[in-house]
């Protein structure tokens, strides 16, 4: 009995032990637990819309200075010189970017003869704005040249579509055989056979987004001349309306470009422009510095180039984060001027990152003097 008291009284007493702890740490003042510091915002990059937009050039017509017609004039299908040289040697051929001399290739030059008619002399003595008339000797291909354009203008992409599409509507497989046929020999490369292997390999996939590349800063084909910092820079309505908006709304007929050749550019360098213009023309571009891409940055904006924007915003982040801490102390770029920039040109991605960037290194860009002017 003695035993069981005691061990008994040992257990109430432990029992008391254990809860006056506990009310001791209950009383007692805790620390301060810092919660994770949050994770920089992330940046998505936009898809390419490049074929897209080349196709609805096609579907709207605007700024056209082609009409195919058939021998006897019945339709008239309109299409635009510089996206149809991109993607043809047949075509630079026709329209004279190329001479025969320059193709070499025999069944090119039977090809362009045999099946279109330019008017004489169309090349020079047309006036602006009325598109060249070219005349489809062949029937059957006139047909189906609303597909084989839209084929072309999408990029080149989708071959087993134009198969199907050219099968449903001429019903008949020698006439089918007969225009895929003809389609192969116009997007050949001279010295090439031009099979069906090929269409459908990945050189031709790219072809129009690569071949554009030929038209950049050149006057070949060129209908409009930008004048900016007393230099001028050519280029080519079509691709200009195809790929951005505002230049689209600009060459409208309700504008005083619409109808100029000359048209001046304020407010931006001549080499962010030209870097603005290849990326219209080939769909990316590589700024050479974190300034160069805050600069195109601002073009974009003001020409609402939404993608390119965010290229370049990944860009500015892209070399931010590379830069270790000791570069980024000595550094003479000024983040919070970029951050201005940002915020100025509605950048706001860009302009939420550079704020989280500069508080997760707030060691380094208290030290400096532009800190200050951070409100």
């Amino acid at each position: 009995l003695e035993y069981f008291m005691i061990q008994s009284l040992n257990q109430k007493s432990s029992e008391k032990m254990k809860k006056r702890k506990k009310m001791q740490k209950c009383h007692r003042v805790q620390p301060p637990q810092l919660e994770q510091p949050e994770k920089m915002p992330i940046l998505k990059g936009e898809a390419s819309h490049y074929d897209a937009d080349l196709h609805n050039l096609l579907c709207c017509c605007q700024c056209a200075d082609v009409a195919f017609c058939p021998e006897d004039l019945s339709t008239v299908v309109e299409a635009h010189k510089v996206i149809l040289c991109s993607a043809s040697h047949l075509f630079m051929l026709l329209f004279e970017v190329k001479s025969p001399a320059d193709i070499r290739d025999a069944s090119i030059l039977r090809m362009a003869q045999s099946l279109f008619s330019v008017e004489a002399g169309a090349a020079h003595s047309v006036p602006p704005g009325v598109p060249v008339r070219v005349v489809v000797k062949d029937a059957i291909f006139c047909s189906c040249l609303p597909d084989i354009l839209r084929f072309i203008y999408s990029g080149a992409l989708h071959w087993e579509r134009l198969e199907e599409d050219i099968k449903k509507k001429l019903k008949d497989p020698e006439k089918t055989e007969h225009v895929l046929e003809k389609v192969k020999c116009i997007l050949k490369t001279p010295g090439k056979l031009g099979t069906v292997k090929d269409c459908r390999s990945h050189q031709i996939k790219r072809l129009c987004n690569t071949s554009l590349r030929l038209f950049f800063n050149t006057p070949v084909l060129a209908d409009v001349i930008f004048k900016i910092q007393g230099a001028t820079v050519p280029a080519h309505r079509a691709v200009l309306v195809a790929r951005c908006e505002v230049m689209a709304a600009m060459f409208n007929g309700n504008y005083l470009e619409a109808n100029s050749i000359l048209v001046p550019v304020y407010g931006v360098s001549k080499d962010t422009f030209l870097s603005f213009l290849e990326y219209l023309y080939t769909d990316s571009c590589c700024p050479a510095s974190i300034l160069q891409a805050m600069s195109l940055l601002i073009c974009a904006e003001m020409y609402q180039v939404m993608r390119l924007q965010h290229i370049c915003e990944l860009y500015i982040i892209t070399q931010l984060q590379s830069m270790p801490s000791r570069e980024l102390a000595s550094t003479s770029l000024s983040i919070v001027s970029l951050l201005k920039k940002a915020k100025f040109h509605n950048s706001d991605c860009l302009s939420t990152w550079l704020l989280h960037f500069i508080a997760t290194n707030y060691l380094i860009f208290s030290q400096k003097p532009e800190f200050q002017d951070l409100s």
